[in-house]
């Protein structure tokens, strides 16, 4: 068994404990951090059966963007995140952690691509046998051969981000919400209504009627 096998096994180990750690993880501030080694350890075993573009795409996409989304969903669900908040650096003995594994498989994959022969754990490389670059091999393998397995995984994804939506679109109390439909079968007569008063007259601080106000001015006049 040569080193770049063993490294296969160990980044491979090391991706099923962090996801093991992502289910079974009670705070979510150490999900995400396990979910983070997750992505790079899966990476780094697409880098080294020189799958490049995945294992770039991986870390680019999942770990700089969807990582984005998960934080943003489960801040938007009913999670009371005051007590994450408080004291956030007890947090960082786990991230160094993680880090710490990061660097030691980043050297790990440095020292097995630069030391081996081979093209990767397999003899052949199927995208040179094909005579294509990494990119084009793995862009009509995808719309070809494993189309429909393409779509499908589109349209689970798509679903689970209809559900995330819906699961933030609850009633809660105290808030203002818009109707469109009721604002556009809105009439002029509910925005607008006349109403008749008689008219007023201001007597020291009270507010009397006119015609209260006149017969007490006659009435003093005839004492007069």
């Amino acid at each position: 068994m040569d080193f770049h096998l063993i490294a296969f096994y160990v980044f491979a180990a090391t991706m099923i404990a962090a996801a093991l750690g992502v289910i079974l993880a009670r705070n979510p501030v150490y999900a995400v951090l396990a979910l983070v080694l997750t992505f790079f350890s899966a990476a780094c075993l697409w880098l080294l059966i020189d799958a490049e573009f995945l294992g770039i795409a991986l870390v680019l996409v999942y770990v700089g963007a969807v990582m984005v989304l998960f934080l943003f969903v489960v801040m938007m669900l009913d999670i009371n995140v005051a007590p994450l908040r408080e004291g956030f650096i007890r947090y960082l003995p786990v991230g160094i952690a993680v880090a710490a594994v990061m660097l030691v498989q980043m050297l790990t994959l440095i020292g097995v691509m630069s030391g081996r022969a081979a093209t990767g754990l397999s003899e052949v490389d199927p995208a040179t046998a094909a005579g294509l670059s990494n990119l084009e091999w793995i862009g009509r393998t995808l719309f070809s051969a494993y189309l429909l397995p393409f779509e499908v995984a589109a349209v689970i994804l798509t679903v689970a981000l209809i559900a995330a939506m819906m699961l933030t679109l609850r009633r809660r109390p105290g808030t203002k919400h818009q109707d469109p439909s009721a604002q556009v079968r809105v009439r002029a007569a509910d925005r607008l209504r006349m109403v008749s008063m008689p008219p007023t007259a201001r007597r020291g601080t009270a507010e009397v009627p006119a015609e209260v106000d006149a017969a007490a001015q006659r009435n003093g006049e005839g004492q007069r």
